[in-house]
């Protein structure tokens, strides 16, 4: 029989539910309503209330243009509100070991900056909860244009920058200040994503304001490259005015309605990549007070927080995009070239880039096709290689590559591709309608990786090591974990790759 715990945080009592094998809260406000004069602003805690607040349900979705391949929720947890700043947590109904607490994590969902909620059946962490032992918090932000624009240029005089980005740190505080009473430990906190989360996880460890908000980070697939400066992001910015400006009520930002500034953020979505192949329209703004430099410069050069981490990537990223005909990729040889030119020119003599056949020498008989290859690396294999040697000066970092697809995912050339790591570290499989991954068998062997990761995740946020049989990544031997059907340890998993692409940093300015 399901039961309906009450814990006080600092602003107010909340409600949740427990069947007798995890407790959650879901929907906690954690902010308040970042709307009218807040649009664009700097979240502001969530102001105490009276009575007991209910918990039981995910809240609103922050607002974003309908995906069909990334299902928000089933019925009604799927619905979208501009006020969206609420976190979920969860942790196993048994109490911990005597006098101990359980350590914490928090997740922060990818979906390129622009798409994505919490209430994706695969986020809802009971397994994760449960068989890791750990207290489980997913977190909402803003996304698009009213999470990653920055509106200055663009009449907005008041706006902040990074209002996402200040998002997290804001719910990152409300961990630090209220988790005990969910049976969390505030000093053993691991904050984790994936894709754009990853990219908000690099930025944290980049970010001065982060410090001491976090004592481990894990980066699934995290675009590190791709973050930009003011320059960039009021060009972005202008784009979006434009557009808002041509559509009912637009005129003035702040009182336009949301979905008019999401019609248009859809639209510099799309705009922006196939215009600048490699670049997206939404991603955190360097050179603020919060985002000083970006976040690949300092961690490969050994600046980042000093923090345990553990990165790493797919081995076939880039056939998602493929698949999806997505512009945010780069795939075909021209947009590349585009890509590589306006590198090139944007960053100038600063920028050696790597002589096109020695980058070719990397890929003698690609599996995939070389474009498919190539965007996998530049986007995020290599930018994981740069972190990793530069964060392991500073602290253990353990490097990863996961390789492991069922039998139908390799037969169709899909392979392990973004994203397909989500089920096996979360333990849900199911999280998508009509999945065909297991059509043709291979279920208890992807049930047998998942166990081994999920454990290998949940170690790492007790004691800031995900294994006594994965070492740290250093740049002498430089071993990494590769993730399959039996998972081993290889030494320079990545020579060829590091022999052709160099080890000079590539990345816009």
């Amino acid at each position: 029989m399901s039961e309906r715990p009450v814990v006080v945080t600092a602003a107010g009592a909340v409600r949740g539910r427990d069947d007798g094998r995890l407790a959650a809260w879901r929907g906690i406000r954690y902010a308040e309503p970042p709307t009218g004069p807040r649009r664009w602003r700097a979240p502001v805690p969530a102001a105490a209330w009276a009575g007991i607040a209910d918990a039981a349900g995910f809240a609103p979705a922050a607002p974003q243009r309908p995906n069909p391949s990334v299902p928000l929720a089933g019925g009604d947890d799927a619905r979208m509100d501009e006020d969206c700043l609420f976190l979920n947590v969860v942790r196993p109904s048994a109490p911990p070991r005597p006098g101990t607490l359980r350590p914490v994590m928090v997740w922060l969902h990818g979906g390129a900056y622009a798409v994505g909620a919490t209430s994706q059946l695969v986020y809802r962490g009971d397994a994760l909860a449960v068989q890791g032992d750990v207290v489980v918090v997913t977190v909402g932000y803003r996304l698009g244009a009213l999470g990653f624009l920055d509106l200055r240029s663009a009449g907005v005089d008041d706006a902040e920058t990074n209002a996402a980005l200040r998002d997290v740190l804001l719910a990152l505080h409300w961990v630090r200040d209220n988790i005990r009473a969910f049976g969390g430990d505030p000093g053993a906190v691991t904050v984790f994503g994936q894709s754009a989360g990853a990219g908000l996880v690099t930025a944290l460890l980049a970010s001065p304001a982060a410090a001491g908000l976090f004592q481990r980070a894990i980066a699934q697939s995290p675009p590190a490259g791709s973050m930009y400066g003011p320059e960039r992001s009021a060009t972005v910015a202008r784009r979006f005015a434009e557009h808002l400006s041509a559509l009912p009520g637009g005129a003035d930002p702040r009182r336009a309605p949301v979905e008019s500034i999401v019609a248009a953020g859809a639209a510099v979505y799309t705009e922006i990549p196939r215009e600048h192949p490699g670049r997206l329209a939404f991603a955190p703004t360097v050179g603020d007070d919060v985002l000083p430099e970006a976040p690949l410069r300092v961690l490969s050069d050994g600046r980042g927080l000093p923090v345990p981490l553990v990165v790493g990537t797919n081995r076939d990223e880039a056939t998602l995009f493929r698949l999806m005909r997505s512009p945010l990729l780069p795939i075909r040889r021209p947009a590349l070239q585009r890509m590589f030119a306006d590198m090139q020119v944007e960053r100038g003599r600063e920028l050696r880039l790597p002589p096109p056949g020695r980058v070719l020498a990397a890929y003698p008989r690609p599996r995939l096709s070389l474009g498919v290859r190539v965007a996998t690396d530049i986007a995020f294999r290599m930018p994981a290689l740069w972190v990793a040697a530069g964060h392991a000066a500073v602290a253990p970092t353990y490097l990863y590559r996961f390789d492991f697809a069922p039998r139908l995912l390799r037969l169709t050339g899909v392979g392990a591709a973004h994203a397909t790591d989500l089920p096996y570290v979360w333990g849900e499989f199911g999280g998508l309608p009509h999945d065909p991954s297991f059509l043709l068998g291979g279920r208890s062997v992807a049930d047998a990786v998942s166990a081994r990761m999920l454990a290998r995740w949940s170690a790492f946020a007790y004691a800031g090591t995900p294994g006594d049989d994965w070492p740290p990544y250093d740049t002498g031997t430089r071993r990494s974990l590769v993730i399959a059907r039996e998972d081993r340890v290889a030494a320079d998993l990545d020579a060829a790759l590091r022999a052709g692409w160099g080890e000079e940093v590539l990345a816009f300015g």
